[in-house]
């Protein structure tokens, strides 16, 4: 077992298995947020699962050899605290926020849905009708499920193109033994980080998860398919009030040098109310309500990306602006551009210092991702030292990859493909 303090309030154990403890003391505040981190999500599936991962978040809170899931939900509320998870493409959340005094109810409920789960058969038929519910929620938001058309579209028949919700017809037969053996294949002390922030002893974390994580499984969890960035097209002509389209490329990845590049880029480009998608779609022209543009990072890969609902009337309009702003873009960037860009990107990270949870659930995310813990000082610095010429050499780079096109709604009007791309090369 090794300790280091990776700054003032931070320190992080590293157990003999692999499993790390990590936490944030905060001392002014009388609760703690905490929770499990695992580095294992959608993108580890293969196509016959799609979707277990999920179902699997799912069922951890549907009973273990002590609890039933009703006692789950009890003992955490009869403290006042909160309990809750997600599954995202690379990594999966169990959390949970308490009273300081009650960290130790929250760590063993948490240890207990991660290693003694009995995945009921009555309990998993319920739930499988729940999350196939959510997917019917999640297709009638075109708002939200265009966006999983979108990831397909750009990595095409890829785990990292699938959708974190699953395909229903694998949802519903996905068994419990199934869900066990992947649990047990995936969930290993190596890829999982417990994670805690706010007014806490690291020994006293570290004393019960020892005694609380006492049945992990031993060995290596897998490496995932590597993400192919490919681009194309997919639209789908649907009776809607409005068209959402989303134009992406190939982007930046987590471990790219140029991530923070990136991320400045989206701000100025269409990330807030004075960047220049808003002003020029939405203010100037009116031809949208909302407009936004984005930069996801995994591991190995990366996606830029512009969103915008629009009217059927509009529809034929938006595309070609949003293309000859991102041309622009390279050779017209600002010194008062890239200072407001990067100031609300700093402010965005040191205002979440101020929650116990965005600081639990930093400190798990760094761990997964670097192996290790950046400052806040670090990432400001890093913010601080994107330059005019890398907003100009990323956006060149971005836009010379092939486009993602995805198009829902009135869509006859949207401009193809082979158009857009035309317009881009112009």
């Amino acid at each position: 077992m090794i300790t280091n303090k990776a700054d003032a309030s931070v320190e992080i154990t590293t157990l003999d298995n692999g499993f790390r403890i990590a936490s944030d003391r905060m001392a002014s505040v009388e609760t703690v947020s905490l929770g499990v981190w695992v580095g294992i999500g959608t993108r580890h599936e293969d196509a016959a699962e799609n979707g277990v991962s999920h179902l699997l978040e799912h069922m951890a809170f549907k009973g273990t050899k002590r609890r039933s899931a009703r006692d789950i939900a009890v003992e955490i509320e009869n403290v006042g605290g909160v309990l809750n998870a997600y599954t995202g493409r690379e990594q999966t959340a169990y959390y949970a926020k308490v009273l300081a005094e009650d960290l130790p109810l929250a760590v063993d409920i948490i240890a207990d849905i991660l290693q003694h789960s009995t995945y009921d058969a009555t309990e998993l038929e319920r739930e499988r009708g729940v999350i196939l519910q959510e997917i019917g929620q999640a297709e009638d938001t075109p708002d939200d499920i265009v966006f999983d058309y979108f990831q397909e579209a750009a990595f095409p028949g890829q785990s990292m193109g699938r959708p974190v919700l699953g395909r229903a017809d694998i949802i519903e037969r996905l068994s419990a033994e199934e869900i066990a053996a992947y649990q047990s294949s995936r969930y290993r002390p190596g890829n999982m980080v417990l994670s805690a922030a706010g007014n806490l002893e690291h020994a006293r974390l570290v004393d019960l998860a020892l005694k609380a994580f006492d049945n992990l499984p031993r060995g290596n969890s897998g490496v995932p398919e590597a993400a192919r960035y490919q681009g194309g097209e997919s639209r789908f002509d649907r009776d809607l009030e409005q068209a959402h389209i989303l134009l992406g490329f190939d982007g930046i990845g987590i471990h790219d040098p140029d991530y923070y590049t990136s991320a400045v880029l989206s701000q100025l480009f269409g990330g807030g109310m004075s960047s220049r998608l808003f002003q020029e779609v939405r203010e100037k022209r009116g031809l949208v309500y909302g407009i936004h543009s984005f930069a996801s990072a995994w591991n190995d890969a990366g996606l830029f990306g512009i969103y915008a609902g629009t009217g059927e009337k509009e529809a034929g309009e938006l595309l070609p602006i949003v293309c000859d702003e991102l041309l622009k873009l390279p050779d017209d960037i600002s010194e008062e551009e890239l200072r407001r860009a990067a100031a609300q990107l700093k402010a965005g990270i040191l205002m979440a210092r101020e929650k116990t949870s965005a600081r639990c659930e930093h400190l798990a995310a760094q761990i997964l991702i670097h192996d290790r813990v950046m400052t806040p000082a670090e990432i400001v610095a890093k913010v601080d030292a994107v330059g005019i010429e890398d907003l100009a050499r990323v956006a060149r780079r971005l836009i010379a990859s092939t486009p993602t096109l995805t198009a829902m709604g009135p869509v006859g009007q949207v401009m193809d493909l082979a158009s857009l791309r035309g317009r881009l090369q112009a």
